[in-house]
């Protein structure tokens, strides 16, 4: 039974945090796909003791970005299918070239490298180069490498209002999107959000809206931060 068309791991590369402005020539597709790749989250805690205390409180700090930890193929031995021919001396430092180029190459007009965007299966991962090394590990008679390792790790950095809608919880100092559903009132969903209806009213005007009771279903809806009111 076939189990569909094999698609490689791709890499494009972005000049912007919203991941919208593509780099020229700035894709990469894996020789091999890898056979395991790790991604890891962390939640940092304040553990600041308090004066005059005897026990030690791990208060909540927040959710650090997710990395990912991933290694990358080159081979020129012709081996693999899909390499370049093992009589060009330089097939993979040519490869690994165009690989750190993408990666870690100075933008410019940005001010900094590259945004990656990591794609494969259900693998879709948006961040920027933490660590990048090579292993070489086979070599022409003239010490030219024909088969390298790339381990690298990359943090994840997510556009501020995707983060917003991701986080999803109810505390008042971040802003908020939302989808209005059938049902939904202003006051409910400003409930969900706050904890507390009245808010309502800032929320209206914070999206301009002039009637709150002709609310449509799908309808986007920004919650921004608010003091609450006591």
């Amino acid at each position: 039974m076939s189990e569909g068309t094999l698609k490689k791991l791709k890499l494009t590369a972005y000049e912007d945090v919203k991941f919208k402005n593509k780099v020229s020539d700035g894709e990469f597709t894996a020789l091999i796909n890898p056979e395991t790749y790790s991604l890891n989250y962390k939640i940092e805690y304040n553990d600041k003791q308090g004066s005059g205390t005897s026990a030690l409180e791990s208060k909540f700090d927040k959710i650090v970005p997710p990395e990912l930890e991933i290694q990358f193929v080159f081979d020129g031995t012709g081996a693999v299918s899909g390499t370049q021919n093992n009589s060009n001396d330089n097939s993979v430092i040519g490869e690994i070239q165009k690989f750190k180029d993408l990666l870690i190459k100075y933008n410019g007009d940005q001010h900094r490298p590259n945004f990656i965007q990591i794609a494969w299966g259900t693998l879709l991962f948006k961040g920027t180069l933490v660590n990048l090394s090579f292993e070489y590990k086979l070599f022409k008679p003239d010490g030219s490498p024909l088969r390298a390792t790339a381990k690298t790790s990359f943090k994840g950095s997510v556009e501020s209002d995707l983060r917003a809608a991701q986080e999803n919880n109810s505390s008042p100092d971040l802003t908020h999107l939302r989808t209005v559903k059938a049902g939904d009132t202003l006051p409910l969903m400003a409930y969900r959000v706050y904890g507390d209806p009245k808010y309502y009213l800032e929320v209206a005007k914070y999206n301009n809206i002039t009637n709150f009771r002709a609310l449509k279903t799908g309808q986007k809806l920004f919650f921004p931060p608010l003091e609450k009111q006591r």
